[in-house]
């Protein structure tokens, strides 16, 4: 608990703030577009940021250097300070719910594999580095380091937790609990364990040994499915998965916590250098067993998915598919099926240059709103994995402005 009354009005304040922003998103119609949006019947294409290099932005919303001492309210007061960050800064769909989002308390083992990474910064003030992984998972018998994770609740943290948000939020906003909204890009995890290139060579040097390694992780994610549900924590009223803003008419946060009512996402970035055989050998196969136990999936990230869409837009339940900067947006959106939303990463590079190039990012962005209008696809446009801005706040505030412009809002 904050332990003094400064640390308390300093939470209280920005539970305010937060307050007063979500009545204005609401009074804005702010969810009601997006409930359009994600039904199919938006009238605009729509627009958010997320993954900001924010050592480059406040030092306030940086991580470590809280005012809040406790260590769970000060990760309190982080998402606080980031949120309002976006919220007051940049022109975005972005939408604030009317609540405060505190994690539940739980434990989670993880899968048994701790990674060894080394990394290399340039800005030793950010998060952003150059990764080498040094493989721990080499061969056979080393599957069997991959373990089921093993979930369980802390009542008494979340008791302590429950009457000091009472004491914190009474009179001011309401608060709530989130859960977990599973990960299921194995593929991420395995690069983390073998390294890319070994997992490359493995892939044609040793397939069974990774269809061995996708069998387990199958199972790893069935284990853990399985608890979420028997525990009911899983998250069903969250409204970001991943990277977009999931809200659907009619659903409220009472909605039981299992799977089946909620979003996951899942992934395989290191496929973009795979053929579209290996991705559907190596991931949709398995991906087909997992993706039925949620109710919505979000599929893809950085991974070009233009040429194997036909396999991926098949997967079980796929609501939204993400078109990276490395995927063939035209191609992307002519294959694209008109159920699912076309879900495109602008060039986050444009913000890395000496000067913001406005024209250029126009005539982008111009370029990905012309593909989906030509073949009648649903857009939404999602500002992520920015590494700079060049400590250059207003050339991240004028791309904003751009794309919103751009979009019709």
């Amino acid at each position: 608990m904050p332990q003094i009354e400064a640390e308390k009005s300093l939470l209280r304040d920005l539970a305010k703030r937060l307050g007063e922003i979500a009545a204005r998103h609401t009074a804005e119609g702010r969810r009601a577009r997006w409930e359009h949006h994600n039904t199919l019947q938006g009238e605009r294409p729509m627009f958010l940021v997320d993954q900001l290099p924010w050592n480059e932005l406040d030092p306030a919303c940086v991580r470590g250097h809280e005012t809040i001492k406790d260590a769970y309210w000060a990760w309190v007061e982080n998402w606080l300070r980031r949120e309002l960050w976006k919220a007051e800064n940049l022109k975005t769909d972005m939408v604030v719910d009317p609540y405060v989002k505190l994690p539940r308390p739980y434990f989670n083992t993880g899968r048994g594999i701790a990674s060894k990474v080394t990394e290399l910064k340039l800005d030793k003030s950010g998060d952003v580095a150059s990764q080498h992984m040094e493989a721990v998972l080499c061969e056979p018998e080393d599957i069997d380091k991959i373990k089921d994770p093993v979930i369980t609740p802390d009542p008494d943290t979340e008791a302590r937790v429950t009457e000091e948000a009472d004491s914190l939020f009474a009179g001011i906003i309401p608060w709530r609990f989130t859960g977990p909204v599973m990960h299921l890009g194995a593929w991420d995890n395995i690069a983390y364990w073998m390294g890319v290139e070994n997992l490359y060579i493995e892939l044609m040097d040793r397939p069974e040994m990774m269809h061995a390694v996708m069998e387990r992780m199958v199972g790893t994610y069935m284990a853990e499915i399985e608890q979420y549900n028997r525990l009911k924590i899983y998250d069903t009223a969250e409204n970001y998965c991943h990277c977009s803003q999931t809200y659907m008419p009619g659903e409220t946060p009472d909605r039981e916590g299992i799977t089946y009512n909620g979003w996951a996402f899942g992934l395989a970035q290191p496929f973009t250098s795979v053929s579209p055989k290996v991705t559907q050998e190596f991931e949709c196969a398995y991906m087909r067993r997992v993706f039925p136990f949620f109710k919505n999936i979000y599929y893809g990230c950085c991974d070009r998915l233009d040429d194997r869409m036909e396999m991926v837009s098949s997967l079980p339940n796929v609501r939204k598919i993400s078109c990276s900067p490395w995927s063939h947006r035209e191609a992307f959106a002519e294959k694209l099926p008109k159920s699912i939303i076309m879900s495109n990463k602008p060039n986050p590079a444009f913000l890395a240059t000496d000067a913001l190039d406005e024209a250029t990012v126009r005539t982008d962005i111009r370029r990905t709103i012309d593909a989906a209008s030509r073949y009648g696809k649903t857009l939404e446009m999602i500002l992520k994995d920015v590494s700079t801005i060049r400590y250059d706040v207003p050339r991240l505030q004028r791309f904003c402005e751009i794309a919103m412009e751009e979009a019709g809002a």
